[in-house]
């Protein structure tokens, strides 16, 4: 099957790890032909059972289709999948995850080679590609009229929300948001290390936990009319000198209960900080300007 035997694009994809074998299944159940390359071909043999064709080396891959998709293990496995292809008259669309440097740089290298780009950032995990209830989407930054022309086709495994004709941003919302998840799943690991051998069943304090989690959201709305205003004591609920004051009844908790504080402490240390400072007044806003190089 060719582009002229059907009326949806081509997409050739390179790298079948767990997420490009998702992305491959959903566009293969949409009706989308799909030729697909993986350095350890073995990878390649089940979705070539489910329809794909298969390509023996990248450069026979991205031949066969105009709409490239890279889903490679880093910036530096795209270089050497794609150093001996043809990108003329290509449009590559890179969801392996980088910096915001890198997706520039490979922007830039796309362009050289007469190829027109996209970077993408992914926020979802492979269970969530091709279920458009689960809520995942991807973040996708640089020429618009790209990622408008290719729009129908990405949406398809997940949603998509366009980032910006900064080729680097998708990668930097990407880290951004990927960042904000580990920083509470570090207070998450903290809080379960300190009530580990208490008398409440774990699952009854994580219904509590998750339920304390959600009723903070809000205050991410805050933060963000503070920044866009400047000022960071309207809308305060809990001042930064209020909070400080309890820092040393959370750090004598965890010592007394044998937990590290590792992952709390560079928080509590920046609040108290923040609060030495004259800001005692403020919420958490004033601290993002002291992370500013």
């Amino acid at each position: 099957m060719n582009a002229t035997e059907t009326s949806k694009p081509r997409i050739s994809l390179l790298g079948l790890g767990t997420m490009g074998t998702a992305l491959a299944r959903a566009w293969l159940a949409a009706g989308h032909p799909v030729t697909v390359w993986n350095r350890t071909a073995a990878r390649a043999e089940p979705l070539a059972a489910e329809g794909a064709e298969t390509a023996a080396t990248a450069a026979e891959a991205v031949a066969a289709g105009d709409l490239v998709v890279t889903c490679l293990l880093d910036d530096a496995s795209v270089g050497e999948a794609l150093a001996a292809a043809d990108l003329s008259g290509k449009d590559l669309v890179d969801l392996t995850t980088g910096t915001p440097e890198q997706a520039r740089a490979r922007e830039a290298w796309a362009h050289a080679r007469g190829a027109r780009f996209l970077s993408g950032g992914i926020m979802a995990v492979p269970p969530m590609i091709g279920v458009p209830e689960s809520g995942g989407y991807v973040f996708y930054s640089g020429a618009e009229e790209v990622f408008a022309e290719h729009r129908g086709t990405l949406a398809v495994p997940a949603g998509t929300t366009y980032a910006g004709a900064d080729a680097g941003a998708a990668a930097l919302y990407d880290v951004a948001l990927l960042s904000a998840m580990n920083g509470m799943f570090a207070g998450v690991t903290h809080a379960f290390a300190l009530v580990r051998k208490a008398e409440m069943p774990i699952r009854d304090f994580a219904s509590l936990l998750a339920d304390w989690l959600t009723a903070l959201a809000p205050a991410i709305h805050t933060t963000a009319e503070q920044l866009d205003s400047g000022d960071y004591t309207t809308g305060v609920v809990s001042n930064l000198a209020m909070q400080a004051a309890g820092v040393p009844t959370l750090l004598r908790t965890a010592e007394d209960e044998g937990v590290d504080t590792a992952l709390v402490a560079p928080y509590l240390e920046l609040m108290e900080r923040r609060v030495a400072e004259g800001h005692g007044d403020e919420e958490g806003a004033g601290m993002i300007d002291m992370l500013r190089r």
